[in-house]
C-alpha cells in the first residue's frame, strides 16, 4: 500500500466548471425559444401488443425477450405472421440476436490516454451498465416495462427494475401510399398509417449513453438503431483559442482549457438468421453496367444496368466492407425454401448510415483486440462458443479469441446455419454543440423482407380512423400509466 513510482510529466490549468452542470435543477429557467406543446400518448383500446412472461406478441410478430448481464437485452425465437400463408402459419426469422461488443477506442496517443481503447460489453458489461429507464422520458407514457435479473459477484441474484421498455410508435409515418388521379372525375388514394413496436434498453457505460433500440415493423422488417447520447471523454488543455492550436490535439476545443478527443464507436451484433429454418445462404448481388449495342432488337439504348448475383461459399467471401461501395444487396436466403414464383426466400441487410470501419494499423494494440472493425459484415457459420466478437475473456486480451480470428478459418457458409454480424460504425469528431453534453446521434440498419412474402404484408393493414372516433372526453385516467 505504498507509492512506488510518481512521474509528473505535464500539467495544465483545470477547466472552469462554470456551465458544465446539465442538471435541470441547475441549467434552470429562462429557457429559450418556444416550448413545444404538450403531447400524450392515448391508447383507448390498451396496448395493442400482448407480454407472457418474456414473450411478445403484437400484430405479426412473436419473440422472446431476455437480458444478459454482458450482453444486455437479448431478442430470441423471433417468427413472423404470414396472413397469406394458407396454414397460418408463423415464419422464423431470427433464432437470437443481441449486441456482442461496443468498442470505443480514443486517438489521443500520448501516456496518460493511449490505453483507453474500451471493450463496453466484454470488459464491463452492458447489462452491468443499464439503470432503471425514466417513464416519459427515456420512453413514452404508453410503454410496459421488464425487469432484468443476473448473478451478482457474490453468486446471489439480482435484480434490476425497468431495464427494458417495450412500446407502439406512432410517429406520423406511412407505411405505404399511393394517390391514382389518370381517372376522370375520381381521385383515388390509399394510405396506410405505419405503427411499430420498440424494444429499447439504455446502457451507461462510464461517460457515454447507448440507447439501443430493436424495431419490429408489420412489413416483416427488423431495424437495429443505436442512438448516442451522454458526456464526452474530455483532458484538460493549455488552449483557451483554437488559434493557439499549432499541432495535433487529437481532439476538438470545446470550452476554455478543454479538449474532447477524437474516437470511434463500433457496435456488432450477433444475430443468428433462421430465415424459415436454420439452411441459409449469403448472397450478394451487385449492380454492374452493361452495354445495349450488342442486344438483338435495335434498342435506341446505349447501356443499362443488371444484377451479378454471387452467392458465398466461405467465411472470406462473407467478408464485406460497406465503404468500398459495393456490393448493392446483402441477402440472406434459404435456398430450400422458394415462393409460389420460384425465388428464394430471404432477408437483406439494408444499412442506414453509420458505416464506418476502422483506419488503426493491424499491428496497434487496439486494433490486435478488435481486429474484426475493419469490415461491417462478417457471415460465420454457428458455433455455441463463438458468440462475443471480442473473444470469451476480452480483458488485457491479444485479438486471439475473436471474430476476426474466426473467420480466418475460412469455414463453409452456404446452405449452413449461419450468424450474421454486423457493426456499426461512427468516426467521432466532437464539436462545441456536444459539450457539456451531447445530443442524441443515430445510426442503424434494417433486416428486410426479400421474396420472403408472396406479396405485400401490409395489404391487409386497416386503413386509418376517422379523427373523430375516439374523442379523448370525460378522461379521468391521465395519470395511469398503462395507457
Amino acid at each position: 500500500m505504498a507509492i512506488v513510482g510518481y512521474r509528473d510529466r505535464v500539467t495544465y490549468p483545470v477547466p472552469k466548471a462554470e456551465g458544465t452542470d446539465y442538471r435541470a435543477g441547475k441549467v434552470g429557467p429562462p429557457y429559450t425559444g418556444l416550448a413545444p406543446a404538450p403531447a400524450v400518448v392515448v391508447q383507448p383500446e390498451s396496448r395493442g401488443f400482448h407480454i407472457d412472461g418474456h414473450v411478445i406478441k403484437w400484430a405479426n410478430w412473436e419473440f422472446h425477450l431476455g437480458f444478459d448481464m454482458r450482453a444486455g437485452m437479448v431478442i430470441s425465437l423471433a417468427s413472423v405472421h404470414d396472413a397469406d400463408d394458407g396454414g397460418g402459419a408463423r415464419r422464423q426469422v431470427l433464432y437470437r440476436g443481441f449486441v456482442s461488443e461496443i468498442f470505443v477506442p480514443y486517438m489521443d496517443p500520448g501516456e496518460e490516454w493511449y490505453y483507453r481503447t474500451f471493450l463496453d460489453a466484454g470488459e464491463y458489461g452492458l447489462g452491468l451498465w443499464a439503470f432503471p429507464l425514466q417513464p416519459g422520458g427515456d420512453c413514452p407514457a404508453n410503454a410496459a416495462y421488464l425487469d432484468g435479473h443476473y448473478a451478482g459477484q457474490d453468486g446471489n441474484p439480482v435484480e434490476g427494475k425497468n431495464m427494458i421498455c417495450v412500446f407502439e410508435r406512432y410517429a406520423g409515418d406511412v407505411a405505404w401510399r399511393h394517390t391514382e388521379a389518370g381517372f376522370p372525375d375520381q381521385l383515388i388514394t390509399e394510405v396506410r398509417p405505419d405503427v411499430s413496436l420498440v424494444a429499447r434498453m439504455v446502457v451507461s457505460a462510464g461517460n457515454y449513453d447507448y440507447i439501443l433500440d430493436w424495431e419490429f415493423k408489420t412489413s416483416g422488417s427488423i431495424k437495429f438503431m443505436v442512438s448516442l447520447t451522454g458526456l464526452l471523454e474530455v483532458k484538460g488543455t493549455a488552449y483557451i483559442h483554437a488559434d493557439e492550436i499549432e499541432q495535433d490535439a487529437h481532439g476538438t476545443l470545446v470550452a476554455e482549457n478543454t479538449i474532447a478527443v477524437y474516437h470511434d464507436h463500433y457496435v456488432t451484433y450477433h444475430l443468428d438468421l433462421d430465415v424459415d429454418g436454420t439452411n441459409n445462404s449469403f448472397v450478394k448481388s451487385t449492380v454492374v453496367s452493361a452495354t445495349a449495342r450488342s442486344t438483338d432488337g435495335g434498342t435506341p439504348r446505349r447501356s443499362y444496368w443488371t444484377v451479378r448475383r454471387e452467392v458465398a461459399e466461405t467465411e472470406a467471401e462473407g467478408q464485406v466492407d460497406l465503404g468500398a461501395g459495393l456490393p448493392a444487396d446483402l441477402v440472406f436466403v434459404n435456398p430450400g425454401k422458394k415462393t409460389r414464383l420460384g425465388n428464394e426466400v430471404g432477408y437483406r441487410v439494408v444499412p442506414a448510415g453509420a458505416t464506418a470501419a476502422s483506419v488503426l494499423a493491424d499491428d496497434d494494440f487496439p486494433q490486435r483486440r478488435a481486429s474484426y472493425c475493419k469490415k461491417q459484415v462478417r457471415v460465420t457459420p454457428y458455433s455455441k462458443s463463438e458468440k462475443w466478437a471480442s473473444g470469451l475473456y476480452a480483458d488485457q486480451s491479444n485479438g486471439d479469441d475473436g471474430l476476426a480470428v474466426w473467420s480466418e478459418r475460412n469455414r463453409a457458409i452456404r446452405g449452413e446455419d449461419i450468424v450474421l454480424w454486423y457493426t456499426l460504425g461512427l468516426h467521432h469528431i466532437p464539436y462545441q454543440e456536444d459539450f457539456p453534453v451531447m445530443p442524441t446521434l443515430s445510426g442503424g440498419f434494417e433486416l428486410r423482407p426479400s421474396n420472403f412474402f408472396e406479396r405485400n404484408p401490409l395489404m391487409r393493414t386497416r386503413p386509418p380512423m376517422p379523427r373523430h372516433a375516439h374523442p379523448l372526453v370525460n378522461c379521468s385516467c391521465a395519470g395511469d400509466s398503462s395507457l
